[in-house]
């Protein structure tokens, strides 16, 4: 398997809560992972029919089997389990007792916050970051704007990683991404959205994923998106909250500032995985990717996305944000990060001009105080220091 960023972070939790929750968008890697960092525990698959029979039928006698640790499996498939788990750590509270994995972030939380709020560290795996990709360790958290890593590896094709999109079975087996991800997308269209929520039109839902996808980087007019898939702006929210919680979209929200100009308060639309993206939008080859009217959105999903996986990797919550004001004004990202706003500017270009800055200049000039080193994150190789700014080669951000 391809060693996972947040093993350390799962087996931390495991010594410190009784329960421990791995989630994530399917085909993630959770149950890989879990069986890797607790090689020694139990484990059983609530997909077997057999096991999800009896868990649910009698969940005492099932619990009753295991006397030491144990991993189950796509949890969310038995709710009513969760109320005797709590019974039996409330009674037993040994740290690293049950590990619990699940597809269904939306039925998998809301089983937790009825029954095992406080007693559960969950984590989110999402799919690879670029450097599990190549083996590589994170960026130090305390490192992030301040100094720029030196990649030492060859050229290589931010496009072509892009297309190829990072979840793990595509590396792990080398498939070909495009047809892996026509069968993912085929699989969670028939599966997954009919068992989160009964959407009748599915067809229709389909579209209103293209669409999403079109509108990639964009700030997000949830009526306008349902008029164009024609759907009511109501049925648009909550098919939205549906990707949302399967973790295949995102929304970046604008980090409010009193600057005495009215900000922008719709967030972005992103995607967590450019792979997934490029095949909605129908971008064929790497090539395509380089000359497409989406390259630049398709790049600042990647590096967002990125940096909220290094996030979730460390067990917190990513607080990324967009600035932007009425007059035009923006900053494609901003870090809330320990005492500091870290300011980032994402340019898919491979050369960088005096242009990528104005941004920066402009937030520097009005938040002088608590704003950190600034930094711009372009499509070319090399790193430096320029305008007093933090330079960085898409390869040493991510």
């Amino acid at each position: 398997m391809i060693p996972r960023h947040l093993a350390n972070t799962l087996i931390r939790a495991a010594k410190q809560y009784p329960i421990v929750t791995v989630t994530g968008p399917r085909q993630s890697g959770k149950t890989t992972l879990a069986r890797a960092a607790f090689n020694k525990h139990e484990y059983v698959s609530l997909e077997n029919p057999d096991e999800r029979t009896f868990a649910a039928e009698d969940p005492r006698g099932f619990l009753a089997r295991f006397r030491g640790p144990v991993i189950f499996d796509e949890a969310q498939r038995v709710p009513s389990l969760f109320s005797y788990l709590q019974e039996v750590v409330d009674n037993e509270d040994r740290a690293g007792r049950f590990v619990l994995t699940g597809s269904q972030n939306f039925l998998l939380l809301n089983a937790i916050n009825q029954s095992l709020a406080g007693r559960t560290s969950v984590l989110h795996l999402l799919p690879l970051t670029y450097g599990e990709v190549i083996g590589r360790k994170p960026l130090s958290a305390d490192a992030i704007g301040r100094d720029a890593r030196k990649s030492t590896e060859i050229h290589v094709d931010p496009f072509q990683v892009m297309h190829r999109g990072f979840y793990p079975r595509i590396h792990d087996k080398k498939l070909d991404a495009q047809d892996w991800l026509r069968n993912y997308t085929q699989t969670y269209l028939e599966r997954d959205v009919r068992e989160i929520v009964n959407v009748g039109d599915i067809e229709a839902f389909g579209r209103f994923l293209r669409l999403c996808a079109g509108r990639c980087g964009q700030l997000l007019n949830v009526s306008g998106l349902g008029a164009d898939c024609g759907i009511s702006s109501v049925t648009a929210r909550r098919w939205l909250s549906i990707l949302e919680t399967s973790f295949i979209v995102f929304l970046l929200r604008p980090h409010h500032r009193n600057f005495s100009k009215r900000l922008v308060k719709s967030p972005k639309l992103y995607f967590f995985d450019t792979g997934l993206l490029c095949y909605l939008l129908r971008i064929r080859s790497p090539e395509d990717l380089r000359t497409h009217a989406q390259r630049g959105s398709v790049f600042e999903s990647f590096v967002i996305s990125e940096t909220a996986k290094h996030r979730y990797n460390r067990g917190v919550e990513p607080y990324l944000y967009f600035w932007r004001d009425s007059t035009g004004n923006e900053v494609d990202l901003i870090l809330d990060w320990k005492d500091r706003l870290l300011p980032v500017e994402i340019k898919s270009g491979e050369t960088v001009a005096d242009d990528f800055f104005k941004g920066l200049e402009y937030w520097c000039g009005l938040e002088k105080e608590q704003s950190g080193q600034p930094a711009l994150v372009y499509g070319g190789d090399v790193s430096y220091k320029r305008h007093g700014m933090n330079v960085y080669s898409w390869r040493d951000w991510v």
